[in-house]
């Protein structure tokens, strides 16, 4: 039998418009990608480490020009006009909320259907009696900050004090969500996981889809810096996902930065991590040296929790810059029978007000020696991109989305 490969790169926050039902969600006019090449355009983005229009050849060649044109119906300029060789188009999203497991079981043929639970934008945002167990069963003197926050802007605010009593720094935002920093010296990371299994057990009972340790390191607001040893504890899919599937027909299963903690672990071979975007990509181009059949699966996280909820549009601007430049190192490697797929599983605009994730369209660029151009269209869920790669696998159907016949 002829070995196939499939991999997903994930550009975490890579929205291309607002979707029909953004208005719901206070994001009508939130356009992550087309804000930013707006920027570029005009050049409020150009500083020491980039200039001019945005310039994505290689993204362009693989249609994100035109399926953010099409998306957002009006065009988006970017430094060079270049057409579509792969089959391209824009999905939007049937699940509730606009958060990233949603976005990712989504696209692996899981729509959300329910409410995640979430934490009121108030003072004091926890039940006091959740924040009781967490000491009483962490052991710790008390928390700190307990409200909706930035996880920069909590570290300056809050570090010190950590520091200097070992309480914990527990925030969250408008995602569901239950975020707990601590310094990785003074407090210890396996602390502060073990803190945070405790937290994912009384979350439970909330519906709260995911609790994150967020260690950082540093000695003073002025260096406070989170660290690459984030860990993610996501409630498990409740039901099978692509990634079941492709394991369950004997294919391997390789997850690259944090799409096992997304899954909960299910579904996954092994679990490969790094720090940042480019480190990530390296990664990726070393597996596909060594894993010629299954599935890879790589999210790109920074372009979310460094530049889009931090709104550094000069930042994004360039990590997207930089993502292009790497594409044909990935495109050199592919093997005959490879199918790629570029997408996101949110947007995260940086020109918008606030700091959370905006409801938007998000890219299906597939590519592969045997794709042939073509225009995909509106696609009416994420879950077309897995029944499409499952197809692609001869794995078992997806119980939702439709292939895309690329």
């Amino acid at each position: 039998m002829t070995r196939r490969r499939a991999i997903i790169i994930v550009l975490d926050s890579v929205g291309i418009g607002e979707s029909p039902d953004a208005k719901k969600y206070g994001d009508v006019g939130a356009n992550t990608l087309g804000h930013i090449a707006e920027f570029c355009a005009e050049g409020k983005a150009d500083s020491y480490i980039r200039k001019g229009p945005l310039n994505l050849p290689n993204l362009q060649r693989w249609g994100i020009g035109e399926a953010a044109s099409d998306s957002s119906r009006k065009e988006v300029v970017f430094a060079q006009n270049i057409e579509a060789e792969g089959a391209y188009g824009y999905a939007q999203e049937i699940s509730a909320g606009k958060d990233t497991p949603s976005g990712h079981w989504e696209i692996c043929g899981l729509p959300v259907p329910f409410e995640w639970g979430l934490f009121p934008n108030v003072t004091d945002c926890f039940p006091k009696n959740l924040l009781q167990e967490l000491i009483s069963k962490g052991n710790l003197k008390g928390t700190l900050s307990n409200s909706h926050a930035s996880g920069t802007e909590v570290l300056i605010e809050y570090g010190e004090e950590h520091m200097r009593t070992g309480m914990p720094i527990c925030y969250t935002s408008s995602d569901s969500v239950f975020q707990i920093a601590a310094h990785e010296s003074t407090f210890g990371l396996q602390r502060l996981y073990d803190l945070c299994d405790i937290a994912r057990d009384l979350v439970d009972p909330l519906n709260i889809g995911r609790v994150i340790a967020r260690p950082f390191k540093g000695n003073s607001p002025s260096n406070f810096e989170r660290t690459s040893n984030r860990k993610d504890l996501t409630t498990p899919p409740h039901a099978p996902t692509l990634l079941d599937k492709v394991k369950l027909s004997g294919l391997p299963v390789v997850s690259i930065g944090k799409i096992s903690d997304i899954f909960a672990g299910k579904g996954i071979s092994y679990t490969l991590k790094a720090p940042n975007n480019m480190e990530l990509v390296d990664v990726l181009l070393k597996e596909m040296c060594n894993v010629k059949e299954g599935l890879l699966f790589v999210n790109l996280v920074d372009f979310d929790s460094k530049f889009g909820h931090r709104r550094d549009v000069i930042g994004y601007a360039h990590a997207l810059e930089q993502f292009d430049k790497r594409l044909p190192e990935i495109e050199a490697l592919l093997s005959p029978n490879d199918l790629v797929l570029i997408t996101a599983d949110h947007g995260c605009d940086p020109t918008w007000a606030g700091t959370d994730h905006t409801r938007e369209f998000v890219p299906v660029l597939f590519n592969g020696p045997k794709v042939m151009t073509k225009n995909l269209g509106l696609r009416q869920t994420f879950a077309d991109m897995g029944a499409t790669i499952a197809h692609h696998l001869n794995t078992e159907p997806l119980q939702y989305g439709s292939n895309c016949d690329i």
